[in-house]
């Protein structure tokens, strides 16, 4: 009797479970990206994704697959050396998926196969790529699609060019491609070796300007590159694309500008390197912060204040609807128009002459004292579990959020501990903790009345 009863509440257990994932789009993408994470993990860990042969131990292969579907760059062995081609194929694959979006890569398909995009996938395609309206959606993926693919060509080719100095054309290509899909969509793993990262390349002009392009086109999100590409029809930029442009700048400058003061006389890091190449690296090390996980200098050499002032742009990050993390560019628009209208004694809050709504408000100071608890508690746990400097646990806590993708050397010794901390804050940094908010709670219900208005002294 009990045998014939396991099937069916085995079976009832599913049912419910396939239900509670369907229930909202938040939900589905919690469920898909996991998906992708474990199937990765999977493949990772078979004896063909290395070199030698030899299986990895699950949860090596589990925070593999997370940080590169998470488009983060932490790695735990080299990766150049460690894995086969075959792995490396399966982390370029993570990459794409995770930095499109798994979503966008299905409805990919389903437009190939010419099947209808319903009401409900659209949905989910709004939450993924975090949309006001489902109105346009699917013009909207195509010009992902395609912008993705076509910098990601033009990127590959640019690196071709340049590593096949340095290597047969075949292996140059080979390179080429990797690299070029890894850093537009602001992964940051290389296969440089020996965890040099960029190091290599830091006095190469060329190769400093192709990788800062990459990686600022990436950060921009698609929905700022569609209004770049379609310019010319309306010859003006939404207010999103101004705020998220002239943010970027204003970061990348005084990034670059703070850290060649920081690091100016510093033997260790640029201080023995001549003026204009102080300043191509201090432009690289601002650039790359903010998500893009690759390096041309070792962040461990820098001074305490420069990786403090590093852990705040990785905290900020890139912009809504990129392949990079963070609090993004357009919230920190946001509480800095806050702050300045509170200064002013102003009610509103302005961006380019054009008033934000309340809740718009709201919601960049619910995200960011959100992200600053996540920060935190990860923070906590890992001074816990983790023998090193504070300022090192930080670093690497801020930067697994933030999915950038740069430490101080902690990666490599985390406890088992450490590695599922790191690996929960790199899956709510891509998701987003809103997003993980909104599939985890319960669903809210209609607001039957109002409190009476309180009073509270502030300051």
């Amino acid at each position: 009797m009990h045998d014939l009863e396991y099937p069916y509440e085995v079976t009832s257990l599913i049912k419910k479970a396939v239900r509670w994932f369907s229930a909202s789009p938040p939900r589905t993408l919690l469920l898909g990206f996991s998906f992708i994470i474990f199937l990765g993990a999977l493949l990772l860990s078979l004896p063909i994704s290395s070199v030698s042969g030899q299986t990895m131990s699950f949860i090596d292969a589990l925070f593999t697959s997370t940080s590169a579907t998470c488009v983060t760059g932490l790695v735990l062995f080299d990766t150049g050396a460690y894995f086969s081609t075959f792995g490396h194929w399966v982390i370029l694959l993570l990459i794409q998926i995770g930095g499109i979006g798994f979503m966008t890569m299905a409805t990919l398909f389903a437009l190939i196969l010419r099947r209808r995009i319903s009401l409900k996938e659209r949905l989910i395609l709004q939450e993924s790529l975090n949309q006001g309206s489902i109105e346009g959606l699917v013009r909207l993926v195509r010009k992902v699609i395609f912008y993705a693919l076509a910098l990601e060509t033009v990127g590959a080719i640019l690196y071709t060019i340049r590593f096949s100095i340095d290597m047969p054309l075949g292996r140059a290509m080979y390179h080429g491609v990797f690299h070029s899909i890894s850093i537009f969509n602001n992964a940051g793993f290389d296969l440089s070796g020996d965890f040099t990262s960029f190091s290599k390349y830091s006095s190469d002009l060329y190769m400093n300007i192709v990788s800062m392009g990459l990686i600022i086109l990436g950060g921009f999100g698609f929905i700022v590159l569609a209004d770049l590409f379609d310019w010319k029809k309306k010859w003006k930029f939404s207010l999103h694309t101004k705020v998220v442009l002239s943010v970027s700048a204003a970061l990348i400058v005084v990034g670059a500008l703070i850290i060649l003061i920081f690091e100016f006389t510093n033997s260790r890091s640029i201080g023995e390197e001549g003026f204009g190449q102080k300043v191509l690296m201090s432009f690289f090390q601002s650039v790359t912060t903010r998500s893009g996980g690759v390096t041309t200098v070792d962040i461990t050499e820098f001074r305490q204040a420069t990786q403090f002032f590093i852990i705040i742009l990785m905290f900020i990050g890139a912009s809504p609807g990129s392949t990079g993390g963070g609090i993004k560019t357009t919230t920190f628009a946001v509480l800095v128009g806050a702050v300045l209208a509170m200064i002013r004694g102003k009610e509103d809050v302005v961006l380019f002459r054009l008033r934000l709504a309340q809740e718009r408000v709201y919601k960049a100071v619910t995200v960011t004292l959100f992200c600053i608890g996540i920060v935190l508690l990860g923070t906590l746990v890992l001074s816990t579990t983790e023998d090193a400097a504070f300022l090192k646990i930080l670093f690497e806590a801020t930067s697994a959020f933030g999915t950038v993708g740069l430490s101080m050397g902690l990666t490599g010794d985390l406890t088992l501990a450490g590695k599922l901390t790191i690996i929960f804050l790199m899956f709510i940094g891509r998701l987003g903790p809103l997003t993980l908010t909104y599939a985890l709670g319960p669903k809210p219900g209609r607001v039957l009345y109002r409190h009476a208005e309180g009073k509270i002294i502030i300051g």
